[in-house]
This record gives C-alpha cells, sequence and structure tokens, in this order.
C-alpha cells in the first residue's frame, strides 16, 4: 500500500507515535482530517500556509500544534491565539483541549473567513475575532504565538492580554527565543524551553506571569 493510499488520520497518528507522543482516539483523528481536507481545500485559493502538502501539513503544522496543546498547564480556561492564520495552534489546542475556551485573533479577513468557516464545520466553540489582538478588550489565562510577522512586536502587543497569573506560549526556534524572552520584559518567570517533534530547532517556551502590575 502506497503512502498516499494510507487515511490522514492514520498518518497523522503515526507521525505522533514516531515522535514518542500518544496517539489521537478515532473520533477526534476523524476531526483532524476534516481540518486537513478543509486547508487543503482553501489554500487553492487563498494562502493559508505556505506548507501546502498533506505531508508537510501533517508533520509540521499538525503534530507541532498538538504537542504544544498537551504541553499546556492544566489550569488554563482561557486562550488567546494571537495571529492564528489558518489556525495553528488554536485551532488544535480547541479540539484536543475542549475544557479551554479559545479565540482565534486573525485581521487578514480572508483567513478569518477560514477560521470562521473552520470552526463551522469542526463543531468548535472557538471564537473568531476577525480583527488585530490588540483590539481585544479582555485578558485570557493564556496567549499563543506562532508563526507571527514581526514576532517581538508581537510579544509586546500581547503582553497586556495575559492575565495576571497567565501565560506566555511562544512556539519559535531556539535561535529567537531569547529576543523574544526580551520582549517580554522582566514579568515573566520562564520554564525550560521544550522542544517540538520534528525539528531539533524549534520549542515551546511557556512563561509565566509573575507580577500583578497595570500594562
Amino acid at each position: 500500500m502506497s503512502e498516499e493510499s494510507i487515511p490522514a488520520g492514520e498518518r497523522l497518528n503515526g507521525l505522533l507515535i514516531d515522535a514518542g507522543l500518544a496517539p489521537l482516539d478515532s473520533g477526534l483523528t476523524g476531526r483532524f482530517e476534516d481540518y486537513l481536507s478543509l486547508i487543503l481545500r482553501w489554500n487553492t485559493r487563498v494562502s493559508l500556509t505556505a506548507i501546502r502538502d498533506e505531508e508537510g501539513i501533517l508533520s509540521r503544522h499538525f503534530v507541532e500544534s498538538i504537542a504544544g496543546a498537551r504541553s499546556l498547564p492544566a489550569s488554563i480556561a482561557s486562550l488567546l491565539d494571537f495571529g492564528s492564520g489558518a489556525g495553528f495552534p488554536g485551532i488544535p489546542i480547541a479540539l484536543c483541549r475542549p475544557e479551554i475556551s479559545v479565540t482565534l485573533a486573525e485581521s487578514q479577513g480572508k483567513k478569518a473567513a477560514f477560521l470562521r468557516e473552520a470552526t463551522r464545520v469542526l463543531a468548535l466553540s472557538a471564537k473568531v475575532h476577525p480583527g488585530r489582538a490588540e483590539t481585544l478588550g479582555t485578558r485570557f489565562d493564556c496567549v499563543t504565538l506562532r508563526g507571527v510577522d514581526r514576532m517581538e512586536r508581537a510579544v509586546q502587543a500581547a503582553l497586556r492580554l495575559v492575565s495576571s497569573g497567565g501565560w506566555l506560549a511562544l512556539m519559535t526556534t531556539r535561535s529567537d527565543l531569547e529576543g523574544l524572552k526580551t520582549a517580554s520584559g522582566t514579568e515573566f518567570y520562564w520554564r525550560t524551553a521544550v522542544q517540538l517533534p520534528g525539528s531539533r530547532a524549534r520549542v515551546l517556551a511557556l512563561g509565566e506571569r509573575r507580577i500583578s502590575s497595570p500594562v
């Protein structure tokens, strides 16, 4: 049997197992297959992601986002995906961690339209904010950033959206991490970065806001 003939969900679970991660159950596997189909269909007319082939999306976007979702602290009840794009990591977090109230912020209209369609098709309770995340008037237990343009500036903008005792979750490269930590200022205590599957260079860094002060 050729690799292309193996259902995408089985290939995704194989990649998770190869990365030392638990596979998805059958219901969740099917929802990730639906998400993949939606990305591939929309990518023919909207540039959602530079990685356009199934294997690349499964191995880079899905596995990395699932690993990130599973690494988030159990105490998180609300989460903002800052500059969500095609929904990474926000949609996998909403799928894998349904107890978390997820907001997907995306200022580009076509990508925000995709996120609305994805939440509808996948029957997610996640909210879509079709505008700049900075305009939101609420704070969140966690703010995630992954692949956002001008990442250091985005981190600085994200600070005011993290509640006291809340978390910044940065999915980035080891080489960029120190600059992003510097951009976050002195209010965050950073855990040791966790290597993400698929690349020795990519990590998840979790910073906890430890000082309650106006920002």
